[in-house]
């Protein structure tokens, strides 16, 4: 089935940008441009962009999610994209830094040689945010439908449906929110503290 194909398939590619000094408005106003125009490639799922500190610069890690790696790689090689990187490069401490992820895994930054992932338990208290409410409410969403038939009213399927149901909503449209949400105080703390 297509539509089932299209989640299965989903890449996500991960772009970083450390802004120079001074360029701090003019990026920002070019990265709302180049978000705004993959949002209307084909293929294009969504983005997160998450904004941290890198050796004393603004680090940008936009996360873009596509349906398939030709989509992905179609809005890579397209001359637009390239037009706007050329745009931005003057701007950049490191030039347009790319990776891609096979699957949708992304939710916290990843880590690199100048920015470090949240704090686990930041991670953890972020995680327990987004899937507590689903595993209060989805159960009761479900409970009047799965009990109008004896085959979904199974227990194993309908901890199936309900297990479905909140994987898909967390990864797919909660967790990313959550972590644009949090994002600031994600990052607050990634530099160790100095003992005395």
């Amino acid at each position: 089935m297509p539509e089932s194909n299209r989640f299965e398939e989903v890449v996500t590619l991960v772009i970083k940008h450390r802004v120079k000094v001074g360029f701090e408005v003019p990026y920002a106003a070019w990265l709302r441009n180049i978000v705004s125009i993959a949002g209307q490639q084909e293929g294009h799922l969504g983005v997160d962009v998450i904004r941290g500190k890198s050796a004393g610069l603004d680090l940008y890690t936009c996360v873009l999610r596509f349906c398939t790696t030709e989509a992905m790689q179609h809005w890579l090689d397209s001359p637009q994209r390239l037009e706007l990187v050329s745009e931005a490069t003057p701007m950049l401490a490191d030039g347009d830094q790319t990776e891609v992820n096979p699957i949708n895994e992304f939710w916290f930054a990843p880590p690199a040689e100048t920015n470090s992932p949240p704090p686990r338990w930041k991670q953890a208290v972020v995680t327990l945010l987004v899937i507590l409410p689903h595993t209060l409410l989805v159960p009761l969403l479900w409970g009047p439908l799965l009990r109008l038939n004896t085959f979904l009213s199974n227990y194993v399927v309908a901890t199936f449906l309900i297990t479905l149901t909140i994987v898909v909503s967390v990864v797919y449209l909660f967790m990313p929110m959550a972590t644009r949400l949090f994002a600031p105080w994600l990052s607050s703390s990634t530099q160790p503290k100095e003992t005395r």
